[in-house]
C-alpha cells in the first residue's frame, strides 16, 4: 500500500479527531493568522490600520474546547444542528470546530442570505442554536422568531453594547458562551475528548444549502467522514506542503471554502483568514501566501486590472504588456504541449529568451502582487477561461483548476501541481471515481459524496444511485490520461430553433478571454433562431478607458449605455464570432447599466450567475433583441 492509499484508508472518523491530534502533535506551532485593529495608542497607528495576529494550535484548542463545552452546557446534543451565519473570519473556524467537537452539526448560512430564506434554512434544518456575526444578523434571525419555534439560543460574535431580549430565546455573546464552556470543563475536564471519541464517521457534520437558482435551496447532508476524507485526499494528492501558508478569503459557508480548512488541519498548514474581498490586494503582500483558492472571477478581475493599468499608461508600456501577454500564453502552451507529448519541458531557445525578458519587465511584478511566494492557486466553482490560465501560467502564477460540488463536499478532481493541464479540471482525487454516462454526464463516486438531501428523499433518489454514483448534472469528457474536461452544465445547454446544440459556458469563456472589459456575460438562445448575449462590464477596467474616449464626467451607467462602449464591445463580439460555428455566434447583444451582484439575487455567494433570475429580470430586453428577427 502506498502512502496516498494509506492516508485515505486509515483516515480518522472526523476532522474533530484530526484537530485534537494536530493540537497534541504540534501545540506551539502557528495554526492561524487573522487581522486585528492596530492599537490606537501605538506610535505609528493610523485610523483603520491593522496588524496580523497569530494563533497557535494550543491557543486554538483552548477556544474551540470552550465553544464545544459551552454548547454542551446549553443542552446541544450530538447531531443537533447549530446554525452559523458569519463572514469568513477566525471566529467562523473556531465556532465550526467547536460545533464538530461537541458532536453537533453545523448549518452553514451565508450572511448575505435574506431574512426569509435564513428562516427557511434554520427551520428546515431544525437548528435550535445559532451563531450570528453581528447586530444586523441578530436582528435578521430574531425578526423571524415566529417562524422559528425551536430556536432557543443565539450567540453573537460582535455583540452590540446591549443585547436585545426575545421571548423564548436566550441571546448571549461568544465570550459568554466560552466562559460557560470553561466552567463546564472545570467540572467535566474530559467532556470534549469524550464527545469527539463518540463521533461516528457516518454522523451528520454539516448541512450546506445549495444556491437555489430555482425554488427553495436543498440541504446537503455531509457526514464527518466526508470532511475527514477531504483532508486526507488533499494531502495525498500533493496539493499541500507542510510549510504552506494558505490565504483563505472564500466564503466559509460555501463548500469550497469549508473544505480548505480540513486539509490544513491534517498537515498543520498555516491559514491566514480574512474574507473581505476589498482587502485581498492589500493582504497578499502582507501575508505572502504560498497557496490560495479563488473563483475564476477573481483571476479575471486581476487580469483585467493589469491590462487596464497598462492601457492607461499607454504608448510603449501598453505595447510591452500586450507583447508580454502573448509571450506568456505561447510559453505556457508550448510547455504544456511538451509535457503532454514528451514528458519533458522543451521550449525553443528564442521563446525562452523572450520569456526571460518579459519576466523582468512584466511577470515579476505580477508575482509580487500575489505576495512573491505563491506556489499555486486553486480555481473552482466555475470554469476558468483557458487564455486566462495560460497567461498566468506563463507569468509564473500557477492556477490549478479543480472540480466539485456541494454534494461532493467540494473537491472531486484537481490538476496535479507539476503536470497540470489548462482547459481541464484535472484528475480524480485519490479515493474518488469518475465515469461518463452515455449522454455525456459526469458521474462521481467516493467518500466525499453526500448522504442525501435533508428531508428530500425523492430529490436524493433523482441524483444518487443505490451503488453510490452521483449524477453531477455536468457534461464532460475523460481523456486517456484520466484528465476531466467540463464542457457545460447539462441544464444550461440549449438547442436553437434550428436544432443545433449550444454550450453557453464555452462561448462565454472564450469571450472573457479576449475582452478585458467584461465582468459577466450570459448567452441566450434556447428555442431561438440565433444567439444573443447580456453583457456587464468591469467598472475598474472600463472607467479609465472612458476617460480617454470622450466620456469624461459620465458615471458607470452612462458609460455602459454610450455609443462608444457599444462600438467597443461590438469589436470584441465580432472577434469572438470569427472563431465560432455559425449557430454559436452572437447576433445581438446588450450591455447592462450595472453589474450582476449577490444583493439583487443574480449571483450566488460563490459568484456563479443565476441564469433564470437574470433572464426573468431582463426578459423585456431579451425579447427586444429578437424583435423582427429572421431565420439566421
Amino acid at each position: 500500500m502506498n502512502s496516498a492509499q494509506s492516508l485515505i484508508e486509515n483516515r480518522p472518523a472526523s476532522v474533530a479527531h484530526l484537530f485534537l491530534s494536530r493540537v497534541e502533535a504540534t501545540p506551539e506551532r502557528e495554526a492561524y493568522r487573522y487581522p486585528v485593529p492596530l492599537d490606537e495608542h501605538a506610535a505609528d497607528s493610523t485610523p483603520g490600520a491593522e496588524q496580523w495576529r497569530s494563533m497557535t494550535w494550543r491557543q486554538a484548542s483552548e477556544r474551540v474546547q470552550a465553544v464545544a463545552a459551552g454548547l454542551m452546557s446549553i443542552g446541544v446534543l450530538p447531531e443537533e444542528r447549530v446554525a452559523l451565519s458569519c463572514s469568513t473570519r477566525i471566529e467562523w473556524i473556531l465556532a465550526d470546530l467547536g460545533v464538530m467537537c461537541a458532536g453537533a452539526a453545523t448549518t452553514a448560512v451565508y450572511p448575505s442570505t435574506n431574512a426569509d430564506e435564513t428562516a427557511y434554512i434554520l427551520a428546515d434544518s431544525g437548528s435550535r442554536t445559532a451563531f450570528v456575526e453581528n447586530a444586523a444578523q441578530l436582528a435578521k434571525v430574531l425578526g423571524q422568531k415566529d417562524h422559528l419555534p425551536e430556536l432557543g439560543h443565539v450567540v453573537v460574535i460582535d455583540a452590540p453594547a446591549e443585547l436585545p431580549e426575545a421571548e423564548g430565546v436566550e441571546v448571549l455573546t461568544l465570550a459568554d458562551l466560552e466562559r460557560r464552556g470553561e466552567l463546564h470543563l472545570r467540572e467535566h475536564p474530559d467532556a470534549v475528548a469524550k464527545a469527539v471519541q463518540a463521533i461516528d464517521r457516518e454522523q451528520l457534520a454539516t448541512l450546506i444549502y445549495t444556491s437555489g437558482t430555482t425554488g427553495r435551496p436543498k440541504g446537503v447532508r455531509l457526514v464527518h467522514d466526508c470532511w475527514a476524507y477531504q483532508a486526507a485526499a488533499q494531502v495525498a494528492s500533493g496539493l499541500l506542503n507542510e510549510d504552506d501558508v494558505q490565504f483563505l478569503w472564500l466564503p466559509l459557508s460555501h463548500v469550497f471554502g469549508k473544505t480548505l480548512t480540513s486539509g490544513a488541519i491534517q498537515l498543520g498548514v498555516v491559514i491566514a483568514v480574512d474574507g473581505r474581498v476589498d482587502r485581498i490586494i492589500h493582504n497578499l503582500p502582507e501575508v505572502k501566501p504560498t497557496y490560495m483558492a479563488a473563483a475564476p472571477r477573481i483571476f479575471e478581475k486581476v487580469y483585467n486590472g493589469i491590462a487596464a493599468k497598462a492601457r492607461a499608461e499607454g504608448g510603449a508600456k501598453y505595447r510591452i504588456f500586450q507583447w508580454a501577454a502573448g509571450v506568456a500564453r505561447e510559453y505556457a502552451k508550448t510547455t504544456q504541449h511538451s509535457l503532454v507529448t514528451t514528458g519533458t519541458r522543451k521550449v525553443p531557445l528564442g521563446l525562452t529568451v523572450q520569456h526571460a525578458i518579459a519576466d523582468k519587465l512584466v511577470y515579476a511584478k505580477i508575482r509580487a502582487a500575489f505576495g512573491g511566494r505563491m506556489r499555486a492557486c486553486i480555481s473552482g466553482s466555475a470554469a476558468l477561461a483557458p487564455d486566462i490560465g495560460f497567461f498566468f501560467a506563463g507569468a509564473g502564477v500557477h492556477i490549478l483548476e479543480g472540480y466539485g460540488l456541494t454534494e461532493t463536499s467540494a473537491g472531486s478532481t484537481v490538476n496535479p501541481g507539476e503536470g497540470y493541464r489548462i482547459g481541464t479540471v484535472g484528475t480524480p482525487l485519490p479515493g474518488t471515481e469518475v465515469r461518463i454516462a452515455d449522454d455525456g454526464e459526469i458521474l462521481l463516486r467516493g467518500p466525499g459524496v453526500m448522504r442525501g438531501y435533508h428531508n428530500l428523499p425523492e430529490k436524493t433518489a433523482e441524483v444518487l444511485e443505490s451503488d453510490g454514483w452521483f449524477h453531477t448534472g455536468d457534461i464532460g469528457e475523460l481523456d486517456k490520461d484520466g484528465f476531466v474536461r467540463i464542457t457545460d452544465r447539462k441544464k444550461d445547454m440549449f438547442k436553437t430553433s434550428g436544432g443545433k446544440y449550444v454550450a453557453p459556458t464555452e462561448v462565454e469563456g472564450r469571450f472573457k478571454a479576449i475582452c478585458p472589459f467584461v465582468s459577466n456575460i450570459l448567452l441566450i438562445g434556447n428555442g431561438r433562431n440565433y444567439c444573443s448575449a447580456l453583457i456587464t462590464l468591469d467598472e475598474t477596467a472600463v472607467m479609465p478607458w472612458a476617460q480617454t474616449h470622450d466620456l469624461v464626467g459620465k458615471d458607470y451607467a452612462e458609460v455602459c449605455s454610450s455609443p462608444q462602449v457599444e462600438q467597443l464591445i461590438d469589436g470584441y463580439v465580432k472577434r469572438l464570432n470569427g472563431d465560432l460555428q455559425r449557430w454559436q455566434t452572437i447576433k445581438r447583444f446588450a450591455v447592462l447599466p450595472r453589474d450582476l451582484d449577490i444583493e439583487h439575487g443574480e449571483l450566488t455567494p460563490s459568484l456563479k450567475v443565476k441564469r433564470p433570475v437574470v433572464e426573468r429580470e431582463y426578459a423585456d430586453l431579451i425579447e427586444s433583441m429578437y424583435e423582427g428577427a429572421r431565420e439566421a
